[in-house]
């Protein structure tokens, strides 16, 4: 069981709407679970394939000596994107001797299972710091080494998911929790690399992730940050009460990210980089 922070009795997950675009209320997101019944979410599927147009984005289909396919399997099409995306970002980003963020979600687990795969395969000396309990798990499950920031407070790589992802690589995150866990990692990382599915690549954030800005509050503060919200941004406010949760951040991650591997239907990779300014 993981133990409780010295402020841990509640999780106020407070849901504001994108500014100039209409609130609404919440019920999961990012694929993971809200720990209730029946509250698994999957977006709507958005067809798309091949590249996207503009600067640093290449597509790479799949069929050569380091092919991030999937095996053939009745998995859905995202969940097969979801995977060439993880298998892609830890080809070409995981190295020997590196610290690595483990992020949270659905997506992430692909990207754990090829990099247990590399470490057995290749020897590597790799040390793993969970942004979250399930992320924690993760790690010991495939047999990789646990870490924290205490011990490790540089961190090499980060590779996390997102809800949605802007055409300048801005992400919402936190649908399924943890989001701050995952900013402290990732704002740590000397390099973040987001893994997604074609699902979540929008031109603007709250194109397609309609469901409101995760906002994490310490239980003290959810009557007058729920208040605040509503009279500047209107909407509706949802708490979602867990245990174990104690933090005040946002789920906009803006200027983090600095390369997206969006695993598309076709069975490609499209990777988009950051524009430089």
């Amino acid at each position: 069981m993981q133990r409780p922070g010295p402020f841990s009795t509640l999780y106020g997950r407070v849901l504001a709407p994108l500014p100039g675009r209409a609130g609404g209320a919440v019920s999961g997101g990012g694929g993971n679970s809200w720990d209730l019944p029946g509250s698994h979410v999957r977006l709507p599927g958005r067809a798309q394939s091949g590249t996207r147009g503009g600067a640093g984005n290449t597509s790479t289909s799949c069929g050569d000596s380091n092919s991030v396919c999937p095996a053939p399997s009745t998995m859905s099409k995202a969940e097969e994107a979801k995977k060439l995306a993880g298998r892609a970002a830890v080809e070409n980003h995981v190295r020997n001797n590196q610290v690595l963020g483990i992020g949270s979600g659905s997506t992430i687990v692909h990207a754990v299972q090829r990099i247990a795969e590399r470490v057995k395969q290749e020897n590597l000396n790799l040390v793993c710091i969970p942004t979250s309990f399930q992320a924690r798990q993760l790690i010991l499950q495939y047999g990789l080494t646990l870490s924290d920031l205490d011990r490790h407070p540089e961190i090499d790589l980060a590779i996390d998911g997102a809800d949605e992802v802007d055409a300048d690589l801005n992400l919402i995150k936190g649908g399924g929790g943890c989001l701050t866990q995952e900013k402290i990692v990732a704002g740590y990382a000397s390099r973040f690399i987001v893994i997604a599915d074609f699902r979540k690549d929008s031109k603007n954030l709250g194109d397609q992730w309609h469901k409101g800005i995760p906002i994490e509050v310490i239980p003290m503060a959810y009557v007058p940050v729920s208040r605040a919200v509503s009279q500047k941004f209107g909407g509706v406010v949802e708490l979602r009460m867990a245990v174990n949760k104690a933090v005040v951040d946002t789920g906009l991650f803006i200027n983090m990210a600095e390369r997206v591997y969006f695993g598309m239907q076709d069975g490609s990779v499209n990777m988009r980089e950051k524009p430089f300014s």
